[in-house]
């Protein structure tokens, strides 16, 4: 799979604009430590809240709730608790207005605040500051490797040299994904918040363009008779009982064999007795989203606000934004991967790897200059 030259051509505006964006406003940035970090809380709440949400719109984790959609059906809708992902509720009721009073800067200050200078709060503050290192550590692990098996299956090579991918085998992967991560730190550093709230709402717009046209061409390209036809009793129902309730083994048998193997990633997976799970996600959620918002990108976007009330406003704009076009392509890309199986997934059935369908999809359905 190659991209068209429309298509690559696309590609390097967006990554030349990326970069000159970062240039630009980067005297703005440059102006002041609140300014860099928080875009001086002149940025509108609107573009906050779209900045936000494309942050969350990511390779990785889209694929994750297509294997999630593919595998559990329906019922599928209530494993993102875990995050939680109804923690915005929380923020806009009262967290995020509770925040941005504050008119901190950063999560470990946030800390100060609001247990005082004693060492309990002091303590506190320094595991604050070591799950901010360690999550970022995490995200940009999980951007990395998700980027890296996307970008390869569309770019050539660069390194070809059978020795080197024999003893290295996803080096082109790391160096693509090195190569990405690069830019993007370019501009981040240049021009700070200003630069990451303009671009991210650039790349929202892109993705949302991909959403759909991916959602119309399942539903131009799939019969709901052909869907039926590959989906076990119950896949469309969000309710459940004890059990998930759902045999992939009594689909029809013009379905892909393959399919059967979901029974046992559903066992490994560990959601089974589903009804035991969603009981123990919903106290673990409310727990976690009452608690207070966690020192990542959202608090930034929180405290980057005008004022407490912009700051409800973008938290209850996230959720809003973000799902109805996410989940288009999601479900879009799970009904193209069900009714063609065995075309689309090409990795292993005993280790899921639904990040390899993405790109199988797009190759095949998506034209030339939406790629």
């Amino acid at each position: 799979m190659h991209l068209s030259v429309i298509d690559i051509l696309i590609i390097v505006v967006y990554l030349i604009a990326s970069i000159m964006i970062g240039y630009w406003v980067s005297h703005r940035a440059s102006a002041s430590i609140r300014n860099y970090f928080l875009g001086g809380n002149q940025l509108p709440w609107y573009l906050l809240g779209v900045s936000n949400a494309s942050g969350m719109f990511d390779i990785a984790g889209t694929m994750l709730l297509v294997y999630w959609l593919s595998v559990y059906g329906m019922k599928s809708m209530w494993i993102p608790w875990l995050w939680p992902v109804f923690n915005q509720i929380f923020l806009m009721v009262y967290l995020s207005s509770w925040l941005r009073r504050s008119n901190v800067m950063t999560g470990a200050e946030w800390i100060k605040t609001r247990f005082g200078t004693g060492k309990g709060a002091n303590l506190s503050h320094i595991i604050v500051v070591i799950f901010a290192i360690v999550s970022v550590i995490g995200f940009l692990s999980y951007g990395f490797k998700g980027i890296g098996k996307f970008i390869t299956a569309f770019l050539p090579p660069l390194v070809t040299d059978a020795a080197m991918l024999a003893r290295y085998p996803q080096m082109n992967e790391n160096l693509y994904a090195l190569i990405l991560m690069g830019i993007t730190t370019f501009y981040v550093v240049k021009g700070g918040m200003f630069s990451v709230v303009i671009t991210e709402v650039i790349q929202y717009c892109i993705l949302t363009i991909a959403s759909i046209a991916i959602g119309i061409i399942a539903i131009v390209k799939v019969s709901p008779g052909t869907i039926n036809a590959v989906i076990p009793e119950g896949w469309k129902s969000m309710f459940f009982g004890k059990t998930v309730g759902l045999d992939w083994t009594q689909i029809s048998a013009q379905a892909s064999a393959k399919l059967h193997a979901f029974n046992d990633w559903i066992q490994n997976d560990g959601y089974y007795l589903f009804g035991i799970f969603f009981v123990m996600v919903l106290f673990k959620g409310i727990l976690l989203a009452a608690a207070g918002p966690a020192p990542n990108y959202d608090m930034q976007r929180i405290l980057s606000t005008r004022n407490p009330q912009e700051a409800s406003k973008m938290s209850s704009l996230v959720n809003v934004v973000l799902n109805p076009f996410r989940y288009f392509m999601v479900a879009g890309l799970t009904v193209l991967a069900l009714t063609n199986f065995d075309t689309l997934y090409t990795a292993s059935i005993t280790e899921p790897d639904f990040e390899s369908i993405l790109p199988q999809v797009l190759a095949t359905y998506i034209p030339v200059g939406l790629l």
